[in-house]
Formats: C-alpha cells, structure tokens, sequence
C-alpha cells in the first residue's frame, strides 16, 4: 500500500490496482496558483521495477525486459480505459473489453489448493515481474467478482481522471474530490450558465 492509497483510504484489496492506474497522471489544472503538469512514474523499465520493489511485489529486482515492460503500459491503458467508465457501462463496450482482455493474456495463472482450511486462489504461473502485474490482475478478478470494482471510479474531471474509491454510501460519487475537483466543475458549469 502507498501513502496515497492510505491518505484516500482505499482498501488494502485494491490499493495496488489503484497505485497502478494512477501511475499515469493527467492531471493539468492549477491549484492555489500551481499549475499541474501531467506526468507518468513508469517512464522506463528501471521505473516499473521501482515501483513493484517499493510494494515488495516480484519483479522488483530490477530484471525486466522491454517486452515486459510494454506489457506492462499496455495492462495499464486497458485497465484505465476500462475504469473511465460508469460500472453499469464497463461491460457495454466491445472495443475497451478487447483491449483490456488482450493487455491480460500476457500474464498466466494457475489455481492452486492451499492445505488445512481448503482455499483456492489464483496465482502467476512465473515469478518474475509479470507476477508482480499479476498481483494487480488478482486484485481486478477479485474486486470483480466481489462486486468492489464498482466502486473503484476515474474522476470526471476531464483536467484530472484520476481514479478514486468512491466511499459514499449509495456510490454515485463522480469527483476525487468534491472540494477540489467537483468545486471546479461545478464553477465552471454556473459560469457557462450565465455566460448564455
């Protein structure tokens, strides 16, 4: 789990889904006088195995290569691409499901039984850096079937699309943050208002 995951308070069964989307940041708008330049923490290869050691996930060891690497981009635009939408909307879209399905078969799994208590659980069948990202496809198939994903959203902010966990109780919340995000929004709309 990140700070930032912690800081939004996002469940630990979701925080390394949440850390990876947001690893893009598109966020433009000028905040208290700063100006936000989008950026993106998987500039390289070298970033990617940063990023999966600071989470102590497999891969971290810095041995990645560039197939993998653009496995990884490509994971991250299908699930980005898949999250932007409403959750009544995500399963709609032929095209994105494509996507997202493609940017998932590079990373196998195999069910295992664990003893004792029986429990069945999905794991990556190599353990290297596609373990890591499997770690995160976990985290999708999980939150999917438990129905969390829904709550898992991007911000509708076109200068933000960041995505959040959406803790409001009937779950139709649309900013990061009301206070920030939805505050311009909502400015913006009033003026255009008036402006006509």
């Amino acid at each position: 789990m990140s700070k930032t995951s912690r800081k939004y308070r996002v469940p630990d069964a979701l925080a390394h889904l949440y850390d990876f989307a947001n690893t893009l940041d598109l966020r433009s708008f000028v905040h208290h006088g700063v100006k936000r330049e989008p950026s993106d923490e998987l500039g390289s290869a070298g970033d990617l195995a940063a990023w999966l050691a600071e989470r102590g996930l497999p891969g971290g060891d810095g041995k990645l290569t560039p197939k993998t690497f653009h496995a990884a981009l490509r994971l991250r635009e299908g699930l980005r691409e898949y999250l932007e939408h409403n959750p009544a909307e995500r399963s709609r879209d032929g095209t994105r499901l494509r996507k997202l399905n493609e940017s998932l078969e590079v990373i196998p799994f195999v069910v295992r039984v664990s003893g004792g208590k029986p429990t069945m659980t999905m794991q990556p069948v190599q353990p290297d850096a596609l373990a890591g990202l499997g770690t995160v496809v976990n985290q999708l198939y999980d939150a999917s079937a438990s129905g969390e994903l829904d709550r898992l959203k991007m911000c509708a902010s076109e200068e933000c699309r960041r995505l959040f966990y959406d803790r409001s109780k009937p779950g139709t919340r649309r900013w990061c943050q009301t206070s920030l995000c939805g505050n311009r929004m909502k400015t913006r709309a009033y003026r255009e208002r008036h402006r006509t």
